[in-house]
């Protein structure tokens, strides 16, 4: 297999698996920013309930909450720093209420790399 076809299968293996249903952590969820002014790496945890569904709600308001919603939430708790390390430490051991779920963890390790990647080659980071 050449490179190229090596490459094809990646991204449609990375894309099913982006696709495919998860359960979500009932401790809340993390949006990762990378700040290239200020170099440094932004993440900011939201609270969220779970339903019997399956969906992520609003603990304010107990509607579900919506992906390209242009009401903006308040943070419960926001996190900085140069790398993916420090970030995964601080939320992994000074902060271990935050995540409940393994593939979550994993989850946030692999964009938390990714952000520190942009981070230093100086690129927008897009969180999957």
């Amino acid at each position: 297999m050449d490179s190229s076809q090596s490459l094809n299968r990646k991204i449609k293996i990375d894309n099913s698996l982006s696709n495919r249903s998860i359960d979500l952590d009932p401790n809340g969820y993390f949006i990762i920013k990378v700040d290239l002014e200020e170099n440094k790496i932004i993440l900011e945890h939201f609270l969220n309930t779970i339903n019997d569904d399956g969906y992520a709600l609003d603990p304010e308001t107990n509607e579900p909450i919506k992906c390209d919603s242009q009401n903006k939430r308040v943070c419960n708790e926001v996190f900085e720093g140069i790398s993916a390390k420090q970030l995964g430490i601080l939320i992994t051991e000074q902060r271990n209420d935050l995540i409940t779920r393994f593939d979550h963890a994993l989850y946030l390790g692999r964009e938390l790399q990714k952000a520190e990647e942009c981070l230093y080659k100086k690129l927008p980071y897009i969180q999957d």
